[in-house]
């Protein structure tokens, strides 16, 4: 182990000394390897970000990997129980959802069925066994300056499952007693809407006993295409009967989000709803599993373009090669007189195969280096455009690729050279 130490550290230093005297020949080395590395890297560090920011976006509006989820049917007495169970807790998350309208009394909606407002819309409609239908809403109503909106009520934060991005103002705060004038968080969707169009504050929610004055906290982004208000469910509690706070019609009913380690209450929770009439058999709890799904096609695409990247790194392996190949053949008289004095086989294949690693390994360094300088301008430059890159790092896996890469180029570039000079007999030494 000691002479195996030894002679690893001889060609390290003896390499490193072949480079800083052939400088022009090490720059040409680099500049043949540079673009392959860089090209391993950038593919590394692109699907890396690219899996981050699909994950981002996807978590919006399905939640993080691992949530536990059921979706329930608002029917008899469902909203009341599961309210009852989740309150004041942390770990689980209750999400009902209700039809709001924000504006002047006793007129249609500008963005009649809750749509877009830059979309042209069209009624409510409800769907049954026998098919779908609109709701009838009065046609005698003229239209006039109202948002209709989704309005989804929470027991808590439900951003531990679905990492919203802030965007305005703040987030609706859990703590202190319900305002009897409610909160609300809206999403990009609805505060577009708001924002084309001077509304009266007067809300008025289905199944409500008066018209509530909101009041508009912040904006998120939530992923959706659906104008969208966020509020407490305690405050909804104030002008709202609980059975009256979850409308299947108005979205996907009575949502229930928890973390993996809320077995207690999902326990808690199915217990309280079968006592209650909900048939066992309706209560299904599924898991986010969105990398699993996605994984598949990620690897696909990651390996595609690591293989195009695989393709431009061997023609810098071919540069490196060639370099190699010239230089061993100016330097056979030194290799041969170090054969006479003793110098093993070994030793002078590691020289060699030293020069091309530390090559290797300079430029894997300079492609890093220049991956993150272009990832920082990016983000300058384009970190607007696209949210989901916001606050995005360098990511380390892209850095080792680069490492990898570099290493793996000199020893490819360089193990032919080191056989040949390996080979290099002592009689050569004589024609000097």
């Amino acid at each position: 182990m000691i002479g195996l130490s030894g002679r690893l550290r001889a060609s390290l230093i003896i390499g490193g000394q072949g480079i800083r005297a052939r400088k022009l020949r090490t720059f040409l080395s680099m500049v043949s390897l540079f673009l392959g590395v860089l090209a391993v890297v950038v593919v590394q560090a692109g699907a890396e970000i690219a899996n981050r920011a699909m994950l981002a976006d996807v978590e919006l509006y399905e939640g993080k990997d691992g949530t536990r989820q059921v979706y329930l049917s608002p029917e008899g007495q469902t909203v009341p129980v599961a309210l009852e169970v989740l309150e004041g807790r942390t770990d689980a998350v209750a999400m009902t959802t209700a039809r709001a309208i924000i504006g002047e009394p006793g007129v249609k909606p500008i963005n009649e069925g809750g749509g877009p407002v830059d979309q042209p819309g069209g009624p409510r409609m409800t769907c049954d066994e026998s098919g779908c239908r609109p709701i009838d809403d009065g046609d005698a109503l003229p239209r006039g300056q109202a948002i209709e909106l989704q309005l989804v009520g929470l027991t808590g934060d439900i951003r531990q499952f679905r990492p919203f991005r802030a965007s305005q103002g703040q987030w609706l705060d859990f703590g202190g007693v319900p305002s009897l004038a409610p909160r609300l968080v809206l999403n990009q969707e609805a505060a577009k809407a708001f924002s084309r169009y001077q509304v009266p504050a007067e809300m008025r929610v289905d199944g409500a006993t008066a018209h509530p004055t909101p009041r508009f906290v912040g904006v998120i982004d939530d992923g959706g295409y659906q104008p969208t208000a966020y509020v407490r469910a305690d405050e909804l509690l104030n002008w709202l009967p609980a059975t009256s706070m979850s409308d299947s019609r108005s979205g996907p009913g009575l949502q229930v989000l928890m973390a993996p380690s809320a077995v207690e209450v999902e326990h808690v929770l199915r217990a309280r709803l079968v006592a209650a009439g909900t048939p066992e058999d309706s209560i299904r709890v599924t898991t986010v599993e969105t990398l699993k799904r996605m994984s598949t096609e990620l690897a696909l695409m990651r390996w595609i373009f690591l293989g195009m990247a695989a393709l431009v790194l061997l023609i810098g392996v071919a540069g490196i090669l060639n370099v190699g190949l010239a230089t061993v053949g100016e330097r056979i008289e030194e290799f041969a007189l170090r054969r006479a004095v003793g110098t093993p086989r070994l030793l002078l294949a590691g020289i060699v195969l030293a020069e091309t690693l530390l090559t290797g390994l300079l430029t894997a360094a300079l492609a890093i280096g220049t991956g993150v300088l272009g990832l920082k301008l990016a983000l300058i430059v384009f970190g607007s455009q696209f949210p989901t890159l916001e606050g995005t790092a360098f990511p380390w896996q892209a850095g080792v690729a680069g490492v990898i890469a570099g290493l793996v180029a000199g020893v490819l570039g360089g193990l032919v050279p080191a056989l040949r000079a390996a080979r290099i007999p002592i009689s050569t030494v004589m024609r000097a």
